[in-house]
């Protein structure tokens, strides 16, 4: 109960611009859990589906692979069903690869999203508490002008002391959320580095499979025949 206190005290001598601060950390908050869910979940499910079309690839059925990606709501699902469709009409590697960095282009953008609102909210909250603590110097400053002599040394000290609050409630809320958003950076690129693997390892397994027939077995060459000998 006397932390609990303690903290409302903070929050209460730290002026008007703690709130601000505070709806921030809130945002701040919602805005890490989602993605944090959302990164796991998506790295799980992209998983799950690799395991289930390696083997497909390695064998060549890519029947089957279609099949697997068709019914997968992933990023690894919709990259190979866009590499898939161009393995239809089309086996050259060039056209392959464009199609899958079409369905990758559209998977970052989903990977990425609202992460970089950490890094802004961070600096936000910094500003906001330097804001706020040189609106507290400037009200300190002013309260003292009128006070006694006896009164405006431990009067100043405890306005100044109030004002730094803000200061240090932005600056509790900004390195958290920029370690956050750091890890969450980190992870988001984890996904991406592991599409585009996947996406190497299915282009290699399509041409491997397709070399056999885009080179022709060399027909043996007929021996030379064998020279007459002629008698004088």
């Amino acid at each position: 109960m006397e932390i609990f206190s303690t903290i409302v005290r903070f929050f209460q001598h730290g002026g008007v611009f703690m709130f601000p601060i505070a709806v921030i950390l809130g945002f701040g908050l919602a805005v890490a859990i989602e993605r944090w869910l959302y990164l796991g979940k998506i790295a799980s499910k992209n998983r799950s589906v690799w395991r289930d079309v390696m083997p497909m690839l390695n064998s060549g059925d890519f029947n089957g692979v279609a099949a697997a990606a068709s019914k997968s709501d992933t990023a690894i699902g919709d990259m190979l069903s866009y590499g898939l469709n161009r393995v239809r009409m089309s086996r050259s590697r060039e056209d392959i690869e464009r199609a899958m960095e079409e369905g990758l282009m559209e998977a970052i953008p989903s990977v990425e999203k609202r992460t970089h609102y950490l890094a802004t909210f961070a600096n936000v909250a910094t500003l906001l508490g330097l804001l706020g603590t040189i609106a507290g110097l400037i009200h300190a400053f002013g309260a003292v002008g009128d006070a006694s002599a006896a009164e405006k040394a431990a009067l100043l000290s405890s306005s100044i002391s109030e004002a730094l609050n803000c200061t240090a409630f932005g600056l509790m809320v900004a390195i958290p959320m920029m370690l956050v958003h750091s890890l969450l950076q980190s992870r988001a690129t984890e996904i991406v580095d592991s599409l585009e693997a996947a996406s190497v390892k299915f282009l290699n397994a399509v041409t491997d499979r397709a070399a056999p027939a885009a080179r022709p077995e060399m027909a043996p060459r007929p021996a030379a025949p064998a020279a007459s000998s002629v008698r004088a």
